[in-house]
């Protein structure tokens, strides 16, 4: 197929029926580049040739080098497919861990996935997590089991244990989606079976008497789980290739195939039915040569199965005489056979490699079979499920029928995927991506036309014309002084030549250059059209739909003046663009369906975003990444004076990496978070050369602990009297470490470990000691953090008296939590712990417990909502649990104290602080509580420090008299702050020496880390490992292989240069796979109470 034009393309982005909007997906290294080569070559953008050399869709140069793709990019390609011509718009995405950011961006915009996997590596740690991406956004995927050519060069398989083989790894990758199949069926069922039980409950309740007979069959009922999964229908879940989901191929040699293209080819040749051949070619059938029918059981009788006759034995043909035996009158015989013309330059060529990818893309070129599945298989932009779009629309914890009405109209211009001028736009921004300013189409030199041409060819005779005139006169002049002058007089001529040339050649005025970096937005418009130069809003992730329309009058548009509403802003679409590789094409208008760049939202959309002309539109929930960055390092200008460069440029590099974190620490550091070593690599070459264009200096990569504490040891005979001992030192280090003086006082540390702390004016005392949590209930915290954040904003707008309406999944969710956290706080200890969780932290949401243990005092419960949820309103006689005065200053220093623990700064994890005692004098009540209206500060998300404001700056601007007075009264508590600021300071204070009056330890980060290998290097990778302090978990054997897959364990801190070292001592045969796994607490950093802060 020739190159397509964009007057072509731009007329299939308005039929979204023959769209295909898709992605690659895979491993690393398993050939999705190469892939993508083949399918851009079909449009004759690349040569053939270069498919899988050039790697064009991988612009970056560090990409080229590293021979991995590190960001995602799009292509629209066009397939004619029978009689109908399809757009597909093509986006590479990245198999590294480090970037899996960059996946999830890609995943969002796509309604189908092409899944690719290794023939000889199978189903890999990345394989797993894309398919949980691709399931996660409800896309559909196909398969292209890739590098089949490494199972005869390499494995040296026959066809028979190969097809053996390709089963093997079929099974491998259905077993993933059934497992994600199984948990949703579940989910379902469970759902299903609540609503059924709280609808019995509701009639009963409603008739009024229930029959004993009825309860009797309840109590006997077990329900069988099993039964959703019977009856759910699956068979479009899993990759069959009699399904036509399967494709076969070696993208590095240009063939791929399905089933069906054979089927077709042997029912001409055999008179075989077509179907009945795509039933039978895949399986256990064989072909009964003399009753002429096919037949079922060839593995029991010993038959070659249909596959292995019919298919691939043509292939090891092929391959044997022209790779292994380079026989060319067999090579002559099978090129007649298959009706393909071969060049005489490929078949002299040396490399064997270069004849059988000329024969093979022309037999089964791999281009016709992966596009005319997607064709077939991957849905159009028409026919998005109804659930995927009520998930994009319930964005944190609301129900999708708790929406404004207005809101959940917008439903059904979702599925009609319509574009017309009546229907609003919706546009999701999944990243922006930075482009040098000289790339835009709108700064590219314009091309000259024939006649432009021709014009400057006649101006540049008679410049030259105009100088040999010049020169002739100055040779036969006599006088200098007339020669010189009329030198001069013929000079002006030639440049109002050159100024015509310049004007003819399009160029503007000369100015002068600022190189900088655009951001262009990757998007893709769900309904309406976008034009260039149209007004939009642009829906923050906080912006709620039901607050916007109650504020804004009734039709509003983007183009009008807009009041000012929380998280809506306004913006003008400057241009659109064409997404093409390397190039960039420039848009007047974009309809429904497609996935375009958008120019011009730089300074109104941070990294992903939410376009709309409606303000009824919710915004998208939030991207699912599946890479927690985790290696930091501070950076600096290595010339002070650049440092307003260096700060641009990383602000910047956050814009345009969705995974990439910037913080300013206390100190004034700036420290760059990233995924991984390859990532930030990537990152700090980006700040040097792109964004900042200064030189840079790294620190070494700063490796993040969590502080916990750890029981006490259990003491022998010999020791018996240690523990008292212990308790013993750390109260005599205590009182020696407190000031001389007033604050002296106000601390006592109980043998018990129970931290007794005043304020400095004696108005409130907090009692508070710590424990460590059980080692399950910190990793339940950890991995629902999302959750119990969802949890602490479901309270606060209770407080508030907000209603919020709330899925029932997440409420379900939430009781799920409650229950599980409840099963493992078991014994006397723990009695009654849930219950009295007062706050989570740090930031509210952090894997530690603070608990409510004061006498007398019934706060409202962490678990309020679900109460409000069971029960509907508070009942008429019962009292509602009242919040205590400065009951959020105790949450405050907790939270801080939590965030920063005494050790090394660092967050703490696994502690459960349990506050015995409260006390606050009642002497000044009517005061204390005055001021707290005023002067409490809640840190926030951030875990900044409260900023207090002492409420008698105030009153004083007020002017009023009795503002001397009350500062007088209360002078002594005056001096020292507000109450709610001491009793923050307090609380943080007493955390942090309950905390110390504990054994401690660091935590470190762990990796877990996939390494294949083969077995003549398998000494050397773990020598490597154990050297960096690693733990091999497991060791196995690939089925069919010679080789081994180990795990292992790695703290972070030892993995710099880690993947080098492993590739360096196995010579390139061993390639590590480094994912953040989970925190572990290290014995060498082990502090004992006796020894403080010491490490």
């Amino acid at each position: 197929m020739g190159l397509t034009s964009l007057d072509k393309i731009i007329a299939l982005q308005k039929n979204p029926a023959n769209i295909r909007n898709l992605c690659i997906l895979a491993h690393v290294d398993h050939g999705k580049t190469t892939l993508a080569d083949c399918l851009v070559a079909s449009n004759g953008i690349i040569s053939s040739r270069l498919a899988g050399k050039v790697r064009y869709l991988d612009s970056r140069e560090d990409e080229q080098l590293r021979g991995i793709t590190m960001k995602s990019s799009a292509i629209s390609l066009h397939y004619a497919f029978g009689e109908k011509e399809y757009l597909l718009n093509l986006i590479d995405s990245p198999g590294h861990v480090d970037f899996s950011s960059e996946v999830s961006t890609a995943v969002r915009l796509c309604d189908g996935a092409v899944v690719v996997v290794d023939a000889v590596e199978g189903v890999c740690p990345q394989t797993q997590a894309v398919l949980r991406q691709a399931w996660l956004e409800n896309i559909r995927p196909v398969l292209v089991l890739n590098k089949m050519d490494r199972l005869i060069t390499e494995l040296k398989l026959t066809s028979l244990e190969a097809f053996t083989h390709l089963q093997k790894i079929l099974g491998q990758v259905n077993a993933v989606t059934g497992s994600l199949f199984t948990s949703k069926v579940l989910e379902e069922r469970a759902e299903k079976e609540e609503w059924e039980e709280k609808k019995k409950e509701m009639e009963r309740d409603s008739s009024g008497t229930g029959s004993q007979a009825e309860e009797s069959q309840g109590a006997d009922q077990v329900y069988d789980w099993s039964a959703g999964l019977e009856e759910t229908d699956d068979s479009h879940l899993y990759f069959s290739p009699d399904q036509g989901n399967v494709v076969f191929a070696s993208a590095i040699d240009g063939w791929g195939f399905s089933i069906q293209q054979f089927a077709h080819i042997y029912s001409q040749k055999m008179g075989i039915k077509d179907e009945v051949l795509r039933k039978t070619l895949w399986g256990d059938f064989f072909l009964n040569a003399k009753a002429k029918k096919i037949m079922k059981g060839a593995q029991a009788k010993g038959k070659k199965p249909l596959f292995v006759q019919l298919v691939l034995d043509n292939i090891w043909t092929l391959y044997d005489a022209v790779v292994t035996k380079r026989d060319k009158e067999k090579v002559e015989k099978m090129v007649t056979s298959l009706g393909v013309k071969v060049m005489a330059r490929d078949s002299r060529h040396s490399d064997p490699k270069v004849l059988l990818s000329a024969i093979c893309s022309q037999w089964l070129p791999i281009s016709q079979a992966v596009l005319s599945m997607v064709c077939e298989k991957l849905p159009s932009p028409l026919d998005i499920s109804t659930e995927r779009v009520e998930r994009l629309m319930s964005a944190g914890a609301r129900r999708f029928d708790s929406l404004p009405e207005r809101t959940q109209e917008l439903k059904n211009a979702f599925i009609q995927c319509s574009s017309d001028a009546e229907v609003p736009v919706i546009v999701f921004v999944s990243k922006m991506f930075a482009v040098d300013a000289k790339a835009l189409p709108q700064n590219k030199q314009r091309p000259l036309t024939q006649e432009e041409i021709g014009q400057r060819r006649e101006l540049a005779r008679q410049r030259h014309a105009d100088r040999m005139a010049a020169n002739q006169q100055a040779e036969c002049s006599v006088d200098p002084a007339q020669s010189s002058s009329d030198t001069q007089s013929a000079q002006p001529g030639v440049e109002d030549v050159s100024s015509q040339m310049e004007s003819l050649a399009g160029k503007e005025p000369r100015v002068e250059e600022v190189a900088r970096e655009t951001f262009v937005a990757f998007a893709r418009v769900y309904s309406g059209v976008v034009r260039r130069g149209q007004r939009v809003f642009i829906l923050g992730p906080k912006y709620d739909p039901a607050q916007g329309l109650s504020m804004l009058p009734e039709g509003c548009m983007a183009s009008d003046c807009v009041p000012a509403v929380p998280h809506l802003t306004c913006c003008t679409v400057n241009s659109l663009y064409l997404l093409m590789g390397r190039e960039l094409e420039e848009l007047e208008e974009v309809p429904s369906g497609n996935v375009l760049g958008i120019g011009g939202l730089e300074d109104f959309v941070l990294k992903s975003a939410t376009v709309s002309t409606s303000p009824a539109c919710p915004p998208f929930i939030p991207l699912n990444f599946e890479a927690t960055p985790i290696v930091r390092v501070a950076i600096e200008p290595k010339h002070p004076s650049e440092m307003p460069k260096l700060v641009r440029g990383m602000r910047l590099l956050n814009q345009a990496d969705p995974c990439a974190e910037l913080l300013i620490q206390e100190t004034g550091e700036h420290v760059l978070v990233t995924a991984g070593e390859v990532h930030l690599q990537r990152c700090l070459d980006d700040l040097r050369e792109r964004f900042a264009k200064i030189e840079i200096s790294a620190s070494k990569p700063i490796i993040p602990f969590r502080e916990t504490v750890v029981r006490p040891p259990k003491v022998d005979m010999v020791n018996e009297e240690l523990g008292r001992q212990q308790k013993m030192a750390i109260i005599h280090q205590v009182k020696e470490e407190a000031p001389q003086g007033r604050s002296s006082d106000t601390l006592h540390v109980d043998p018990s470990g129970l931290v007794t702390l005043s304020t400095p004016n004696r108005l409130a005392t907090v009692g508070v000691c710590a424990s460590p949590l059980p080692e399950e209930v910190t990793r339940l915290l950890d991995a629902s953090s999302e959750l119990v954040r969802t949890l602490e904003q479901l309270n606060m707008s209770l407080r508030e008296g907000r209603s919020l309406q709330v899925s029932p999944r997440t409420l379900e969710a939430i009781a799920d939590l409650k229950g599980r956290l409840a099963g493992l706080l078991q014994g006397h200890k723990w009695k009654n712990a849930v219950e009295r969780i007062w706050a989570f932290g740090p930031r509210r949401y952090g894997p530690n417990i603070l608990l409510n243990s004061v006498e007398g005092y019934q706060r409202p419960s962490v678990w309020h909502c679900l109460d409000r949820a069971e029960k509907g309103a508070e009942p008429a006689g019962q009292c509602p649990a009242v919040l205590r005065d400065l009951d959020n200053s105790i949450v405050s220093g907790f939270q801080l104290a939590t965030l920063s623990g005494p050790m090394c700064e660092e967050p703490l994890m696994g502690v459960c602080f349990s506050v015995e005692r409260w006390d606050l004098q009642q002497a000044q009540a009517t005061t204390v509580s005055d001021r707290a209206e005023t002067a409490t500060a809640v840190p926030g998300d951030d875990g900044a420090d409260p900023a207090v404001v002492a409420p008698e700056e105030e009153e004083e601007e007020g002017g009023d008299g009795q503002a001397t007075r009350g500062r007088e009264e209360a002078g002594s508590a005056d001096c020292y702050g507000p109450v709610s600021g001491q009793l923050i300071a307090a609380m943080k204070e007493a955390c942090r020496h309950a905390f110390q009056a504990k054994p401690q330890r660091l935590m470190a980060a762990m990796y877990t880390c996939e390494i294949m290998a083969t077995a003549e290097v398998l000494g050397r990778v773990y020598g490597v490992l154990g050297k960096r302090e690693g733990r091999v978990l497991h060791e196995e054997m690939k089925e069919g292989t010679d080789m081994f897959i180990i795990n292992a364990v790695l703290p972070v801190a030892e993995s710099f240069g880690f993947a080098d070292e492993i590739r360096k001592r196995t010579s390139g045969l061993a390639s590590p796979q480094l994912v953040f796994s989970h925190w572990e607490p290290e014995a060498k950093l082990a502090v004992q109470p006796d020894l403080g802060y010491e490490e």
